[in-house]
């Protein structure tokens, strides 16, 4: 379809075009003149962005069946979106990888801050798993998977369709391997001097959180002769950080087995399982009989899901916050250290933090502020997208 003969969305006249002109890659479905032939629109084809000028603005992908109506592709109107364009934009991705990682363990697409709205890419040696939590991106997911071959040379692409983004969407949650052969145990990761065996197919998310490396790493700095805690542990992610740093011992607390399982492969990969060990259960159930059971260790870390995913939710989720920072400072030996970490886009770090410093004071301890961290850089920071800044780590001395 070429430029000319695509449809067109228009801005309201209240609307602000200056938004997108100084790049920023949303258009919200009560921003745009909406009718009969715009709500018909296909989810995820192509249309022309125009101001209420009719001047235009970007080429976009449309959904009217999101809350986030266009998506901006390109400036220039005139872009072919084809296999070229992916393959151009994953080589930009990947040569700042290169540059910043030795091995192909990485995130290699975070959407929008790589030119891919609502694309994300992790890579995991020769195979790449994809989330396309956009619509625009499932439509065209056989030229995006031929791009990402051609580009990084992986044998083996999954696509995996589960998470939030893709129901707000309208899309499937149909897991598929789109190239090659699924790898038929886990993968080991090295990652700060740990091994985390990430179950590419059955496992969360992508398999592995790529985000958190650098604040496994500042943990693992302060662990050395410690005994840590990591609550909502997943497969391990601070606490083999904190072993492969010197800890004296390791206890990781989380509701799946299946994580914990994986916890104690890498674990044994890694040959500290003698000063590993886990605890299955609710984490605010453990957190509490820790505290009865009068344990304490030298390092804390608590890093929840999301508990506040949307700004509905944003109250509630900051109330957890509190919550678990409440019941996490009792359990830090004094001049001990605490982790707190949020992946919520809609907490930003202030209110995240004041959470945090709430809960500890209702604990009755003071602390210092030693540390904010924030995700690699692997997953970049679109300047414009807030949300695209979603983790926070906040690390105290108690």
């Amino acid at each position: 379809m070429t430029p000319s003969s695509l449809p067109f969305v228009r801005l309201k006249p209240k609307s602000n075009p200056q938004a997108i002109r100084h790049g920023f890659p949303w258009v919200y479905d009560n921003e745009i003149v909406t009718d009969r032939r715009t709500k018909a629109l296909e989810p995820g084809g192509l249309a022309v962005l125009e101001d209420s000028e009719r001047r235009s603005l970007a080429l976009v992908t449309v959904n009217p069946n999101s809350r986030i109506f266009c998506r901006v592709l390109a400036r220039d109107i005139d872009t072919r979106i084809d296999q070229g364009w992916f393959a151009e934009r994953f080589r930009r991705a990947l040569a700042m990888r290169a540059r910043l990682y030795p091995a192909p363990f990485y995130r290699l697409i975070h959407a929008e801050a790589d030119g891919l709205p609502g694309v994300v890419v992790d890579r995991f040696g020769d195979v790449a798993v994809v989330q396309p939590n956009a619509a625009w991106a499932e439509a065209r997911i056989d030229a995006l998977v031929a791009a990402l071959v051609e580009v990084t040379g992986v044998t083996c692409v999954i696509k995996n369709a589960t998470g939030r983004a893709r129901m707000l969407e309208g899309l499937d949650e149909e897991t598929v391997v789109m190239v090659g052969q699924a790898p038929g145990a886990p993968v080991p990761v090295g990652m700060n001097g740990a091994t985390y065996m990430a179950d590419l197919i059955g496992g969360q998310k992508t398999g592995l959180f790529y985000d958190q490396r650098p604040n496994h790493g500042f943990a693992a700095g302060l662990s050395n002769g410690a005994r840590v805690l990591d609550v909502f542990s997943h497969v391990g992610g601070f606490s083999l950080a904190a072993l492969a740093g010197g800890a004296q011992s390791a206890l990781a607390v989380d509701g799946s087995a299946a994580a914990l399982n994986l916890a104690e492969a890498g674990a044994e990969a890694a040959g500290v399982a003698d000063r590993f060990a886990t605890r299955r259960g609710d984490a605010f159930d453990v957190l509490g009989a820790l505290a009865e059971e009068g344990a304490r260790f030298d390092v804390v870390i608590c890093d929840p899901p999301a508990f506040a995913p949307s700004r509905p939710a944003l109250e509630k989720g900051l109330r957890a916050y509190e919550r678990v920072a409440r019941m996490a400072a009792p359990l830090v030996a004094e001049g001990g250290y605490l982790g707190l970490c949020s992946c919520s886009h809609a907490a930003d770090l202030a209110r995240f933090r004041g959470a945090s410093v709430r809960g500890i004071g209702r604990a009755g301890r003071q602390a210092q502020l030693i540390h904010t961290g924030f995700a690699g850089p692997d997953h970049p920071l679109m300047p414009q997208l807030a949300e695209s800044g979603y983790l926070k780590a906040l690390f105290f001395r108690l």
